[in-house]
């Protein structure tokens, strides 16, 4: 038999195809054009609100939305790709083919479809309402039934709202979310839930409409391939065959049909006169259609919405919210033809994950929600503290059920319940036996309260047990038996006297004295146990005060303070300090101890004993040991040996033979010593500007005391001002002496004794004189012999007009100085010799205290009182 040729009929159908796509497009731009946005807008128009939708929701609450498309799509799909899935375009139809025969892979068509023959556009799977549009928009975009045109007026409504409707907008949005099962339907986090599995095969019993692709596929002795869509009268069309009407039949019956209609040109297909089959056909589902299902009564988003033809009851439930706070979650029905065809109760889903009843959906199917019959809330200890919805009849067994049952500190014995009656509110005590029988009524709430925080057979104890803690009464009813299962006493355990604390059934607390060598020696009877009982056995450790040992001085590690240790000698405790220092006199080891007994009566008032010891270096034992054992608090002490010095060193640098660093060999090593160990001096050194620099070492006290003199000072002078330094704790000073006598008699009272760290500065032939202060111009001048104070003054440029001359100083090289004296009206300036240091101090005045000005005036007043009575005894001898 001949085969059927298909690629002519796909490229014929290809190029009509690709001619009505752009006919399509073209007319859709000449609208938009035309009408504008808003037009654009209502051709992809999302199901609408119905006019019953509150005008109000709480916040957080999604609305029924108008203009705007359900949760978790972009816009309403039109047939969706089975290999691809459905949303996520906005405004347009996703649709391919299951197997691709026509060379298609799931084009978009932005506004148009690619089902039917009628090239109608937009006219399916736009997800409008039969309902009419309706004006206004609410939160969510969709217009609300009295809202204006008026952007600007819609805004000012909703500043508008009082406080009474915010209020009662939280309320409601607190309870929807109390609601047991409404977060399922309403987490933003599940967008991808409930979405039909496009990729699967074809269904049993699934029922073609128009839209609906099939794959009709011939093989064995002739082969062809049909791809056609069902047209909006149910027909497909076969070439050579005709049309072929398979709208309202299960695939199963379609196929029958179409086999009956192919095997008049396909004989293979059936057994007959010519032999047995041997043509075979396979029909398959591919693009399927788009179907719309309608969304009323009590949901969160009713409307009409547009889903795939495989979508079940749960999908569109999922898109429209679930029911709202007062629609039912048990009774969700499914209407086709003005009759229930299914029954869905979502609790089943939510808490066993069965879903009953939730057959394929059909085009114009309703769902509807009905309002709920009885609510009833449960609080408390339960794993789910939520609002439930029951049944007639569902007794609280079945409310425990659904909130998950008990938790674990949960009191099972009693429930309560506050229920409503016709005047007032009255409370129900359930016990357990009556949980399967006790009907629930609408409004009712539970109360699951929690087991009492105490324990009906606890013991305790503590103290000096191998094992303390918590214990069962039970299993340990007398004290005999808690001390045996606490693992028995420790060795320090004071068994002469222990408590128990007992707790009483008025809740005071009582202390039982009992003497525990007793009872364990049989002298007396067990003590039989209570409930919350502490047992407490003291330590002769804790009893005991706490006592320390301390050794200090010359040993390696000084212990401050250590536990006292019994049976320790004084020669433990040295060996635990590391032993003694090399400087340690060990022969001189000193112990004192506190009296513990003093007589208060005694005159002598001692309070303590010293007790000294020779230690021999060698720690071992050995018979000559002091053998003298230490008691609590005692306190060593390893002086120095007085023999005992460190070595020290001087320096020397300059113009000697031999600079550097010499060792203080003797304790009145001098100067001149000093110089004799370096060799002597050379011929280039200035004997007269030997300096002596010795670092000083300033405590605390004595830094203190230095800058409050120097303080009193500044204030009490009234003619100067005396300007303060920070005084440093070490310091270097430079002390003035004069070597050239020193070299000429060693020995003598101007040879000083060397400390540690003394640096003696012989420097070379010095030839200039530095004149610096109020001078006109400070400078460095040659050093003439001859020359006096006030030669060098000249040079510098003389004296300024701030000059203070009568205190005018020089500072030698050797670090001395010398000021200038006062002579009748003359100044006697010091000599100037070389490497010296002219300075002339600024003439200040600082701020006069009203001491100092009362001092000062009286001075005045005295010397011209004086000269007064001098001029006076003149006129009187005359």
């Amino acid at each position: 038999m001949q085969k059927t040729p298909h690629f002519h009929s796909y490229s014929s159908n290809f190029f009509a195809f690709s001619s009505m796509q752009f006919f399509r497009k073209t007319i859709l731009g000449v609208l938009l054009a035309c009408t504008g946005l808003n037009a654009a807008a209502q051709v992809i128009q999302a199901p609408s609100a119905p006019t019953s939708a509150p005008s109000t929701l709480p916040a957080g609450v999604p609305r029924p939305t108008q203009g705007t498309v359900p949760a978790g799509q972009t816009a309403p799909i039109q047939g969706g790709n089975r290999s691809q899935g459905q949303g996520g375009q906005t405004g347009t139809t996703q649709q391919g083919t299951r197997g691709q025969s026509q060379g298609q892979t799931g084009t978009t068509q932005q506004g148009t479809t690619q089902q039917g023959t009628r090239g109608q556009t937009g006219q399916q799977g736009t997800g409008t309402t039969q309902q009419g549009q309706q004006s206004g928009t609410d939160a969510n975009g969709a217009k609300s039934s009295n809202a204006t045109d008026d952007p600007i007026q819609d805004v000012d409504n909703t500043q508008e709202k009082t406080e009474t409707e915010l209020l009662r907008e939280r309320e409601l949005a607190a309870q929807r979310r109390k609601l047991f099962g409404y977060e399922l339907f309403n987490n933003p986090g599940n967008s991808g839930m409930f979405q039909p599995n496009l990729n699967i095969a074809t269904p049993k019993g699934y029922v073609v409409g128009p839209g609906d692709q099939l794959n009709i596929n011939i093989y064995g002795f002739s082969e062809a391939t049909y791809l056609s869509v069902v047209n909006p009268d149910g027909f497909i069309y076969v070439q050579r065959v005709g049309p072929i009407h398979v709208s309202g039949l299960s695939i199963e019956q379609a196929k029958v049909r179409i086999l009956d209609r192919l095997a008049k040109i396909y004989v293979g297909l059936k057994s007959g006169p010519y032999g047995a089959a041997n043509t075979y056909m396979v029909v398959t589902l591919g693009d399927i259609r788009s179907i719309r299902v309608t969304v009323t009564g009590e949901a969160i988003r009713p409307g009409t919405y547009t889903v795939s033809s495989l979508s079940t009851a749960m999908n569109v439930i999922y898109q429209a919210g679930g029911p709202s706070e007062i629609g039912s979650f048990r009774n969700v029905q499914v209407i086709r033809s003005n009759r229930v065809v299914a029954s869905l109760d979502l609790y089943d889903f939510v808490t066993t994950g069965v879903q009953r009843n939730d057959i394929r959906l059909q085009d114009n199917d309703n769902i509807r929600f009905s309002t709920f019959k009885s609510h009833v809330e449960i609080n408390g200890s339960t794993r789910r503290n939520n609002i439930f919805e029951l049944l007639p009849g569902e007794p609280m067994s079945r409310l425990l059920e659904l909130a998950g049952g008990f938790s674990s500190n949960a009191y099972k014995a009693r429930v309560k319940v506050t229920r409503f009656t016709n005047r007032e509110l009255k409370v129900i005590d359930v016990i357990d036996s009556e949980f399967a029988n006790f009907p629930m009524e609408d409004g009712d709430q539970v109360a699951v309260e929690s087991v009492l925080v105490r324990f009906e057979n606890q013991v305790g104890i503590q103290g000096a047990v191998f094992r303390p803690g918590v214990f069962s009464l039970d299993q340990n009813k007398t004290l005999k038996q808690l001390i045996a299962s606490a693992e028995g006493l420790k060795g320090e355990a004071f068994t002469g006297r222990i408590q128990i604390v007992r707790t009483r059934e008025d809740m005071a607390i009582e202390n039982i004295s009992l003497n525990l060598a007793d009872i364990l020696n049989g002298v007396k009877p067990d003590v039989e146990l209570k409930r919350e009982d502490q047992v407490i056995i003291p330590s002769r450790f804790e009893m005991a005060e706490f006592a320390e040992i301390s050794i200090t001085g010359e040993v390696i590690t000084p212990i401050p303070a250590t536990p006292y240790v019994s049976n320790m000698t004084l020669e433990d405790l040295i060996l635990r300090a590391g032993g003694f220092k090399e400087s340690a006199a060990s022969a001189q080891i000193e112990v004192v101890r506190r009296k513990k007994d003093v007589d208060v009566n005694s005159k002598s008032a001692q309070v303590s004993e010293i007790f000294r010891f020779n230690v021999d270096r060698d720690l071992s034992i050995k018979p000559s040991d002091s053998q003298f054992l230490m008691y609590p608090y005692d306190q060593v002490i390893v002086r120095r040996s007085p023999n005992y010095r460190i070595q020290t060193f001087v320096n020397v640098e300059g113009e000697v033979v031999m600079p550097g660093e010499y060792p203080v060999v003797t304790k009145d090593q001098r100067i001149s010593d000093l110089v004799k160990m370096a060799g002597g001096i050379t011929p280039f050194a200035y004997v007269q500007g030997a300096t002596l620099v010795r670092a000083v070492q300033l405590s605390e006290a004595e830094l203190e005391l230095r800058q409050q003199t120097i303080q009193e000072l500044a204030d009490d002078s009234p003619k100067a001002v005396v300007k303060t330094e920070a005084t440093k704790q070490a310091t270097e000073q430079l002390i003035g002496i004069s070597l050239q006598k020193i070299l000429a008699n060693p020995g003598s009272q101007e040879d000083m004794i060397l400390q540690e760290g003394d640096l003696l500065r012989i420097p070379k032939q010095l030839e200039t004189v530095r004149v610096g202060g109020e001078v006109l111009l400070p400078t460095t001048a040659k050093y003439r012999s001859g020359q006096t104070f006030q030669d060098y003054i000249s040079q510098a440029g003389g004296f300024t007009s701030r000059s203070a001359r009568k205190r005018a100083y020089v500072v030698y090289a050797n670090g001395s100085a010398d000021r200038t004296r006062r002579f009748a009206f003359f100044n006697v300036y010091p000599r100037v010799e070389p490497g010296s240091e002219i300075i002339v101090p600024q003439q200040t005045r600082g701020e006069l205290t009203p001491l100092q000005v009362i001092s000062s005036t009286t001075g005045i007043l005295g010397s011209v009182m004086t000269l007064i009575t001098t001029v006076l005894a003149f006129r009187l001898l005359k």
